[in-house]
């Protein structure tokens, strides 16, 4: 507050002053349900994916609820930055989630406040460079050559399912694309003559193109004849003609590893995924062909890929082992 020394004060305001006049009436008011509605709003208006604002809207849930019984959700400028290390404490020790699970929910939490602050909502973001936490890089769970031919086997190849769901992982394998991608794929979407797939449902929506070979068009072609015409346009679908769901699709997998007695791996399409890009470095593939072919916008994951599958390094240490001498 400004001290009243009985003389005539100067009528232009100063830099400090002139922000606490112009800054909203929102600053104090706004609350976290309008602040979270304003964030997803903001995200849609964006064209973020679908999927991209569903996790937002349950990541910010969940913080909501923890700051409900914190007695903070009134208001957002209530949350401060020791109210983001309590909830990250209590997402580790009474969650027991893993550090790379607290950081799917830092990850969003840092985009709803950052949000806020560009949008002049707060004054300061309570997780601005707040760090994610370390994670410790480990083994990437794939699957082996003998249990990728028990998966192949399961399916029943003389009914329609069957010889989808065959289709299906073989696709997974094929290209290495991600669930929510191959839930997306329309009839045009598949180039045999040209030998691509065009991806357009992606994670970071730049659509790509990605290579299919002999082996994988003749049985899109065979697939494709028995599908027929329906009403829907997706390239997989259910015995009714309809799209499959994602959630249809991810099942695939986990159904036909457990047929095939499969132990000591995650049956699921992103173990396809993973196994697609562990067999490519093993045959050769470079981290630019990777990265285009798997969608990745940073070379991060390529090169995590590449570190632990990459054969380069065994076959170099052949002709410089200290042994060979001895």
């Amino acid at each position: 507050m400004t001290k009243n020394t009985g003389k005539r004060r100067n009528n232009e305001l100063n830099v400090n002053e002139i922000d606490i006049a112009t800054e909203p009436l929102e600053l104090e008011t706004l609350s976290y349900d309008e602040a979270v509605k304003r964030f997803l709003a903001d995200a849609q208006r964006r064209g973020l994916r679908p999927d991209t604002i569903q996790y937002y809207r349950d990541k910010t849930g969940m913080f909501r609820r923890w700051l409900v019984a914190e007695d903070k959700a009134d208001f957002i400028r209530m949350v401060m930055r020791p109210d983001i290390d309590a909830y990250v404490d209590y997402l580790k020790a009474t969650r027991g989630l893993s550090n790379g699970s607290v950081n799917t929910h830092l990850r969003a939490i840092r985009a709803f406040f950052g949000f806020l602050l560009d949008s002049k909502y707060i004054r300061n973001s309570p997780t601005k460079n707040y760090p994610l936490l370390k994670v410790r890089a480990g083994n990437i769970e794939t699957f082996t050559v003998k249990q990728l031919r028990s998966l192949f086997n399961a399916p029943d190849k003389r009914t329609f399912t069957g010889l989808r769901d065959y289709t299906y992982m073989l696709l997974l394998l094929e290209t290495g694309i991600r669930l929510s991608e191959s839930a997306a794929i329309l009839i045009e979407d598949v180039k045999l003559a040209e030998g691509v797939i065009f991806v357009r449902h992606t994670k970071n929506n730049f659509h790509r193109y990605v290579p299919i070979q002999t082996k994988m068009i003749e049985q899109l072609r065979r697939y494709l004849k028995i599908r027929g015409t329906c009403e829907s346009n997706h390239l997989f679908v259910t015995l009714d003609g309809e799209a499959m769901t994602r959630a249809g699709l991810q099942k695939i997998v986990t159904k036909y590893g457990t047929q095939a007695g499969i132990k000591g791996v995650r049956c699921s399409p992103h173990t396809l995924r993973h196994t697609f890009a562990k067999l490519s470095v093993m045959n050769g593939a470079g981290v630019f062909e990777l990265q285009k072919i798997l969608g990745h916008s940073t070379m991060e994951m390529v090169r995590v890929y590449v570190n632990l599958y990459s054969s380069d390094v065994n076959d170099r240490h052949k002709e410089f082992s200290p042994l060979r001498d001895l």
